[in-house]
């Protein structure tokens, strides 16, 4: 699956129906962003059970500021609605490789009993 764009209208139906959601905000004119482009998008072909959603945070100001984007890339990652990762600066495709099998080994049930009991 490639890259899904997300907006302030798809985010939320993205987040609730998936149970991974990868996020990268981002903008057209920041150089390090369009470093880790290629290598989100050559981890959503390898991944197609993941959503991997971008976020152009010119176009998507509102929704930057809701996430409380304060440098581009950010890099966010939702198992089962939840945020589970969140880290400014691209990652080399070793550390998103790892991210990623991280994020699957989380256990959903586990996660939620954590949230409710904090």
């Amino acid at each position: 699956m490639s890259t899904v764009a997300l907006t302030s209208e798809t985010f939320g139906t993205q987040l609730a129906e998936n149970d991974i959601l990868l996020v990268d905000f981002w903008a057209a004119w920041c150089g390090p962003c369009r470093a880790f482009a290629p290598v989100f998008e050559a981890a959503s072909e390898k991944h197609p059970d993941i959503v991997f959603g971008k976020v152009d945070t010119e176009a998507e100001q509102a929704l930057a500021a809701a996430a409380r984007i304060t440098s581009i890339p950010t890099l966010m990652a939702f198992r089962n609605g939840m945020l589970v990762f969140a880290q400014p600066g691209a990652l080399p495709a070793p550390a998103l490789e790892d991210l990623i099998r991280q994020v699957r080994a989380i256990d959903p049930a586990e996660l939620t009993v954590a949230e409710a009991s904090a």
